[in-house]
């Protein structure tokens, strides 16, 4: 099956009252490693894309302001619990990752956790993120992805089935998403699950 925003709605809807207690701790590490790649000044403007129940907001460092987004309400009312926080400026928005509603050139970080492997059309999701992103902004994306110039085997194939039911795709690669995209790869590393999620820091041109 194929992901749709509409979908995505509904299986988000229903993983938000358990995602932080099924899935918190394992992307702990990964998201940490992703703030740090991000490195985030005081008085910069941040960019949260899927921001989900909000777990990277402990990671947000005291001065930053951040704008999150997520298509799901359900979600982001998790994300709201865990506001105010001492010393940042944080607003929530539902808000479609592939049509964002901010003005060019508007934000100094975007940070792009676990959602280029969930939105229908991660092209088109990437070229919004660059859109909003100052000349010289930092993107920094941790997730799953495919290694690029491979294919999937049989195996993770039919994993695929199961996992894009969950609200995710195992298969995509990188390298495809950020073809003819006016950025460029500053950091690539591995992370959790054998580097089968990745932390990756962009630069726009």
């Amino acid at each position: 099956m194929k992901l749709s925003n509409k979908y995505n709605r509904i299986i988000y809807r229903l993983w938000s009252p358990v995602y932080d207690a099924v899935l918190g701790g394992f992307f702990s590490k990964g998201r940490v490693k992703a703030l740090i790649a991000a490195d985030i000044l005081p008085g910069e403007k941040v960019l949260l894309v899927g921001v989900g129940t909000g777990a990277d907001f402990p990671f947000i460092p005291e001065g930053a302001q951040a704008i999150g987004i997520d298509l799901s309400e359900a979600m982001l009312d998790r994300a709201k619990a865990r506001l105010p926080l001492p010393g940042r400026d944080i607003r929530l928005q539902v808000e479609d990752a592939m049509a964002l509603p901010f003005e060019d050139a508007s934000f100094d970080v975007v940070l792009m956790n676990l959602i280029l492997s969930v939105v229908p059309d991660p092209v088109l999701c990437m070229k919004e993120t660059l859109r909003v992103l100052k000349p010289n902004g930092r993107i920094v994306i941790f997730d799953k992805f495919l290694p690029d110039g491979t294919k999937p085997g049989f195996r993770r194939r039919i994993a695929n089935l199961g996992s894009t039911l969950m609200g995710t795709d195992i298969n995509r690669r990188l390298g495809d998403i950020l073809t003819d995209m006016p950025c460029t790869v500053v950091k690539d590393e591995p992370s959790i699950l054998g580097g089968m999620y990745r932390v990756v820091l962009l630069k726009k041109a």
